[in-house]
């Protein structure tokens, strides 16, 4: 499918960049008309992936984030986060519900919610290289446009 628009975005893995990142992405979306539970939706996948970098890819330093948006020709709405931290060890254990490396003041369930809210979730990683999680919806056409 042929990209009709892309940005591509990088901050600092700080606790007020995630808000940062999940305005970006819901104004960047904003050109295919989602609905409001749409733009929630991709706020909320964002926001997951974002507090994962700086929870679990820089435990211990401020690294880098990096976020891609792209706008499909088909009406999909693709955002990729990417950092170059930690990695994980074994993505398909990560992605398991109530897993974390967090400690106890984490739930466990950020990838569960970006798979819940997105239509697809696609997590590469390389240990002490970085991960990237790629996330896709489909906005549904409205009939007004």
């Amino acid at each position: 499918m042929a990209v009709a628009n892309y940005t591509k975005i990088e901050f600092l893995g700080k606790s007020a960049n995630e808000s940062f990142a999940r305005s970006a992405a819901a104004c960047f979306a904003a050109q295919l008309d989602p609905t409001l539970e749409e733009l929630g939706d991709l706020k909320t996948a964002v926001s997951e992936a974002v507090t994962n970098c700086i929870v679990h890819a820089y435990p211990n330093e401020i690294g880098r984030i990096q976020m891609k948006c792209r706008i499909m020709g088909d009406d999909t709405f693709e955002v990729s986060i990417k950092d170059w931290g930690c990695g994980i060890e074994d993505i398909k254990k990560a992605m398991e519900p109530l897993f974390t490396t967090g400690g106890e003041d984490r739930s466990g369930m950020g990838f569960s919610i970006m798979e819940c809210f997105m239509d697809t979730v696609k997590v590469k990683s390389k240990v002490g290289k970085g991960t990237t999680v790629t996330m896709k919806k489909k906005i549904a056409r409205k009939k007004s446009r």
